[in-house]
């Protein structure tokens, strides 16, 4: 839960300093720019709220873990991927588009410091406990705060403890560690595809190099 609140506070203090010019800069998602990874984040941000509202009584199916799945590449042909682009768009100046963002964000924050971490919700057609739900949900963060400030350099990273608990889950998923000589950072931009491995890289990377990168869905 702790950790849910301090990546989500980052990404949208992150969001928050955003220049009227960094809004146009490409994101870290291809294909998006800053404005449309925000729009996503808005929407990520109502499934947050949605969820923690739809109680489930079955026992959990999934975890904080396998409440991921690993899916092929975005080609950009996806209709909501589409979609978002036009979304974004539609909000004129970048300033409505942070009214909402922030207006939803702070909502989802809310609910998350409120809810029950025992209690169980449904999404995606699985059931997990909300404690299990939001710590999936740090790595959401962590990733999209990555991709926000991805042609930003003078941007703050994600909080150290979150890129840590990130990495965790990662490996978890890839079933092995990636080797230590990976910063967090480095493990989750290359473990995740945001960023091709230089050759040393890879070649520490051993046989994790075939099963990279995890894409996460």
């Amino acid at each position: 839960m702790d950790l849910f609140s301090r990546s989500w506070t980052a990404l949208r203090t992150a969001v928050d300093e955003l220049s009227d010019q960094d809004w146009e800069r490409p994101s870290g998602c291809t294909g998006w720019l800053v404005r449309d990874l925000v729009c996503h984040l808005i929407i990520d941000a109502q499934d947050v709220l949605i969820t923690l509202v739809t109680p489930a009584e079955t026992e959990p199916t999934v975890d904080s873990v396998t409440y991921w799945e690993l899916v092929e590449p975005p080609t950009g042909e996806d209709p909501l991927d589409a979609l978002i682009p036009r979304l974004a768009a539609a909000y004129g100046e970048p300033r409505w588009l942070k009214f909402h963002f922030d207006d939803v964000g702070s909502a989802a924050g809310r609910a998350a410091e409120l809810a029950d971490p025992g209690a169980r919700v449904g999404t995606r057609d699985e059931v997990l406990t909300v404690g299990d739900y939001l710590s999936a949900y740090v790595m959401e963060w962590t990733l999209h705060h990555l991709d926000l400030i991805a042609h930003l350099p003078s941007a703050a990273d994600p909080p150290a403890e979150t890129l840590a608990a990130a990495r965790a889950a990662l490996e978890k998923i890839a079933g092995a560690p990636v080797p230590a000589s990976f910063s967090d950072k480095d493990a989750l931009l290359v473990g995740t595809g945001r960023r091709a491995p230089t050759a040393a890289e890879k070649a520490a990377l051993g046989g994790l190099a075939v099963k990279v990168p995890l894409v996460l869905g």
